[in-house]
């Protein structure tokens, strides 16, 4: 053989061998995963709806996946800091969470965060629709939507509502209610559910925007004006929707789990595996339904994925429409 077909050879089989080798080793931790606790990264502050769900959840999914599941909690930036710390931890499996709507849909449209929501993510499973609403406290003179709106036209920046900060769905779809019927409200934006629902209960806002829990609603602490929804609640069939106002805003909200784009096909088939049981658990669906009213909604890896990617292109349009983004 001459010389340089012997150095091609030789270098060629270097790299089948190093090829062979990184395949033997993805292989190897993919069937001892997960050998150590998973961390999952909820956006939003400890005590609000979504953490309390994704701890339940995370309870559960500790029997099929045999090692515990820590959530940590990483509020800020209209919950985009959670999805970046998801996006661009190590794929090994061993950081994964929940991106709410505002960091998918939202805020890559209008701020630089260093991820992209279709190009940076792996969706590993859809849980269930998340139940937002515009509530006052029990004993608020508004009784319906419709008197928050009349009162605010007589009285410019006189509401004040709180939510998960600016540019979080919530905040979008309440300025362009206020754009609409042309009145004013005080935005106060907070890190979390917790924070604005306990600055709501004590009497530091008019108006919380976002989810709720159900034990204040039916303890009577707090009353339901408007549901962000785009389809009729049977557990709260006689709140109004967006649409029975007259306000055509999209609302994709959804609990999840999402990892780190590249984190190996057979860890992440672990992983939806794991989840996919784990909101079946009855304890799970007993607490979901009676704590905060929802049903499971399971969507898999590729229903989800097929659903952010409607839902990112959908919102888009709405925001360039709007003005909000060029």
């Amino acid at each position: 053989m001459k010389p340089g077909r012997t150095i091609s050879f030789v270098l060629g089989l270097v790299f089948v061998l190093l090829f062979a080798q990184g395949v033997y080793s993805q292989d190897a931790e993919v069937a001892k995963y997960p050998n150590r606790p998973i961390n999952f990264v909820v956006p939003n502050p400890a005590g609000g709806p979504s953490d309390l769900v994704m701890r339940l959840l995370g309870k559960e999914a500790e029997k099929y996946l045999g090692q515990p599941v820590v959530v940590v909690n990483k509020p800020g930036a209209a919950l985009a800091l959670g999805v970046a710390a998801v996006a661009t931890a190590k794929p090994d499996g061993y950081t994964i969470g929940f991106a709410p709507h505002s960091a998918l849909y939202v805020v890559p449209h209008l701020e630089k965060v260093p991820y992209h929501p279709l190009r940076d993510l792996k969706y590993i499973a859809g849980i269930s629709a998340i139940t937002m609403g515009m509530i006052v406290r029990h004993d608020s003179p508004f009784k319906t939507f419709k008197d928050v709106i009349a009162f605010a036209r007589q009285n410019p920046k006189k509401v004040s509502y709180g939510d998960t900060g600016t540019n979080s769905m919530q905040y979008i779809i309440t300025e362009q209610i206020a754009k609409k019927e042309r009145v004013q409200f005080l935005h106060i934006p907070y890190k979390g559910t917790a924070e604005w629902q306990t600055a709501l209960l004590g009497g530091h806002v008019s108006m919380g925007v976002g989810q709720f829990n159900y034990s204040l609603l039916e303890a009577g602490q707090i009353r339901l004006l408007l549901l962000l929804k785009e389809e009729k609640s049977s557990e709260y069939s006689e709140t109004p929707i967006l649409k029975d106002l007259g306000y055509d805003i999209p609302c994709p909200m959804v609990f999840n789990v999402v990892a780190p784009k590249d984190i190996p096909d057979g860890i992440a088939r672990k992983l939806e595996e794991a989840y996919s049981k784990a909101i079946r658990e009855p304890a799970f669906v007993k607490r979901l339904k009676e704590d905060f009213r929802e049903p499971i909604a399971y969507r898999s890896s590729k229903e989800l994925t097929d659903y952010v990617s409607h839902s990112y292109g959908v919102w888009e349009k709405y925001l360039i429409e709007m003005g909000v983004k060029k």
